[in-house]
């Protein structure tokens, strides 16, 4: 037999209960945010304790319907991306099993019926989620261990509390980066097989029985998977990452990485994309652009919604914002717009309206629009209340990066000032940040992005 796989770094590990974990038995990884078979801390980990006890590893997830209102554009790139990655832990003979239904009875259920010696799984801020893990731990007899493989500094180890914005977290995130920002190692084929194994998954009779919202149809431009995701990050090296600042804040040109779906679905990791940049052959500025998006601005968005149990609404924002916008909640407002003619892009603002355009066909938006697009939004509602509901509803319906740390993060920062600071007061916006069509006309062509859009 081969050594022990190497142990992962115990800040990356964090116990959710108390129970002993048994000597001898298989080892359960729930998956669940991190969804790939490479560069993965939590299958790494299961892995190693699977090998202490000359067990099998076998790798669950749980599909659960209806998930913050995704629709069929979300589930359809999941469970292809899934399909890859049970083919890819299939050929190192880890097992795969697909849970349908509630999670919190499902996974306990499953631990129980393959007497695991302990669970792994990965680490995620939202609330439902940690409300799945809360009760998962509690229903278990063996350990629940939590480690964190979307992050390349662990959240929860890099800050024990929500940071005012990115310049409280960067230098703590710099100062921990070098012990964290290292090659990750591949899983290693898997000498114990599970006998218990149901077989491989069928993947299309599962989409296809899915009972899921199929008013909103497959991203036409985006092949799902690991696979794919890491073609994507090679030609984003290759073709524009020595552009990326100016690309960057410029909508007119294709200039983004369009890594957000793959890493918000867990298909690529963070990690292996920040070791491929700092690598590159580009000018540093290009570099550090893009490392300050993908690093910095990603973890403040997780310690957000780990810190913050109501980033989704206005009791999550500053309170010098929740004072601003109270002041100004009855200001007359210059427009204002159904949810339905938001949806539609049915405005007077042609740039807002392809922007809107751009996410409803595509399933992304520009990142540098969504921060005018949420901010319209707020201009042209009743109330910051509303205005944030809208935002979220829309980007979680439409956006492939949707029910994520940074779009809810990017929503409070839009509308509640949160990760920023008073600025001059004006109606309806009170000192939250504004944006205007002027100054977006004033960065970039917007007559050239809007023929971009139309041309589709």
């Amino acid at each position: 037999m081969s050594a022990l796989p190497p142990p992962i770094r115990v800040e990356r590990i964090h116990p959710l209960n108390q129970r002993p974990p048994e000597p001898k038995g298989p080892v359960l990884y729930w998956m669940s945010r991190d969804q790939r078979a490479a560069d993965n801390w939590a299958l790494l980990h299961a892995q190693r304790e699977a090998w202490v006890r000359e067990a099998p590893l076998v790798t669950a997830f749980c599909l659960v319907p209806n998930f913050l209102g995704a629709t069929l554009r979300a589930y359809a790139f999941m469970l292809r991306g899934l399909a890859e990655t049970e083919t890819a832990l299939r050929s190192l003979s880890i097992s795969f099993v697909l849970l349908r239904g509630d999670p919190r009875h499902d996974v306990p259920a499953l631990a129980e019926r393959m007497k695991a010696a302990l669970v792994v799984t990965d680490f995620d801020p939202l609330r439902i989620k940690t409300q799945w893990r809360e009760a998962v731990a509690a229903a278990l007899r063996v350990p629940l261990v939590e480690v964190d493989t979307h992050n390349i500094v662990p959240a929860r180890y890099a800050s024990p509390k929500q940071e005012y914005g990115a310049y409280t977290l960067r230098p703590k995130l710099r100062k921990l980066l070098p012990d964290f920002l290292t090659p990750i190692p591949a899983p290693r084929r898997h000498p114990w097989v599970w006998r218990q194994d149901p077989g491989p998954v069928a993947w299309d009779e599962v989409l296809k029985q899915l009972r899921v919202d199929r008013s909103v149809g497959e991203a036409p431009d985006l092949a799902p998977g690991s696979a794919a995701g890491l073609r994507v990050m090679r030609r984003f090296l290759r073709e524009k990452l020595a552009e990326y600042p100016r690309a960057s804040r410029n909508p007119a040109v294709d200039g983004l990485s369009n890594l957000s779906p793959y890493l918000h679905f867990g298909q690529v990791s963070a990690q292996r994309v920040a070791l491929e940049v700092s690598r590159a052959a580009v000018p540093a500025p290009a570099r550090d652009t893009f490392l300050e998006e993908l690093i910095v601005r990603r973890e403040l968005a997780d310690n957000f919604c780990l810190y913050n149990s109501h980033y989704d609404s206005p009791e999550g924002f500053p309170a010098w914002a929740r004072q601003t916008l109270s002041d100004h909640a009855r200001d007359p407002r210059p427009y204002v717009y159904s949810r339905e003619r938001l949806e539609a892009g049915d405005t007077h603002d042609e740039l807002w309206n392809a922007a809107q355009h751009e996410m409803v066909q595509t399933g992304k938006m520009h990142s540098y629009l969504r921060m005018y697009w949420a901010k319209k939004i707020l201009e042209w509602t009743r109330s910051p209340d509303e205005a944030l509901q809208t935002v979220i509803e829309l980007n979680d319906r439409y956006e492939m990066d949707g029910r994520d740390p940074n779009g809810y993060a990017g929503a409070a920062w839009s509308i509640g000032g949160v990760h920023d600071r008073p600025w001059g007061e004006r109606p309806v916006f009170g000192k939250i940040r504004y944006m205007s069509y002027n100054g977006c006309k004033s960065k970039f062509d917007i007559a050239a992005y809007i023929r971009r859009i139309r041309e589709r």
